[in-house]
């Protein structure tokens, strides 16, 4: 994986916004998949803490740990050449700026180029001091997942006229500090647009619509490797949990009669 310098990237986010060509992203926690998704195709790759559910077995992200956003980080930078490599910073591990630049820097080291942290002009202090320590941050607006117990579920974001004008100051100042751009999850369709419309920085929008600049997803929904459960917004093109334990089931019925 060449890494890229901050102008480089900045430069890159930008242009993907003024080319109007929509920006395709999904989750990777391993080599293989980060391998796979690079040679088809995508324009950056999150290490997302996501994995908490998706490949550990937690109900949520809140016990995913730097520890294990590092080791993950590093497996997929491996299998990486050519996509943008992003890591989330877990729940907890930004607290203060000091923090944050610590954690930061951890998954920098680890070989992402750039990190995401949930939340807007409440968590300014931290990202301007990781944006100061010359980290690029993808920033996280809408429904936040790390505060999923606190709000009881994933609920839909804008619905209210307070709400709409908050996430809306909270992109403008983001794009002002310097984010590489801001993912919108779970904010109504035509809420996640306008602020889109208002940002010269791309929207990454995940269950927000159509009118964002790009669409993030977690792989395994997207492909169906955990078929437990199936957001909304997600339509599978794989059913590849399926595929795993019916194959699995023949091989193991003509082992038994061999």
């Amino acid at each position: 994986m060449t890494r890229e310098s901050f102008i480089e990237l900045r430069s890159r986010f930008l242009n993907w916004k003024a080319e109007g060509k929509k920006i395709a992203s999904l989750t990777a926690y391993d080599y293989p998949t980060a391998r796979l998704l690079d040679e088809a195709g995508v324009d950056f790759l999150l290490i997302g803490d996501s994995l908490g559910m998706v490949v550990l077995g937690y109900p949520d992200t809140i016990d995913v740990t730097v520890e294990d956003m590092v080791h993950h980080t590093k497996a997929v930078a491996r299998g990486c050449k050519r996509a943008v490599v992003i890591a989330d910073m877990p729940y907890k591990s930004y607290e203060t700026p000091q923090q944050a630049v610590e954690t930061a820097k951890r998954l920098e080291d680890a070989g992402a180029q750039c990190v995401k942290l949930e939340g807007g002009r409440a968590i300014l202090p931290q990202i301007e001091a990781i944006l100061n320590a010359n980290i690029p941050i993808l920033a996280h607006l809408g429904m936040l997942p790390q505060h999923v117990r606190e709000e009881g579920g994933y609920h839909i974001k804008g619905k209210v006229e307070a709400e709409q004008k908050a996430l809306l100051e909270d992109a403008l100042a983001l794009e002002k500090v310097g984010v590489l751009g801001t993912v919108l999850e779970l904010v109504k369709h035509d809420l996640a647009g306008e602020i889109s419309r208002a940002l010269k920085i791309p929207t990454i929008g995940i269950g927000a619509g159509s009118n964002c600049d790009g669409q993030i997803l977690v792989t395994h929904d997207l492909i169906g490797y955990f078929p437990w459960f199936v957001p909304k917004h997600v339509k599978q093109i794989l059913h590849i949990g399926e595929n795993i334990r019916e194959g699995v089931r023949k091989w193991v019925e003509e082992l038994k009669r061999s």
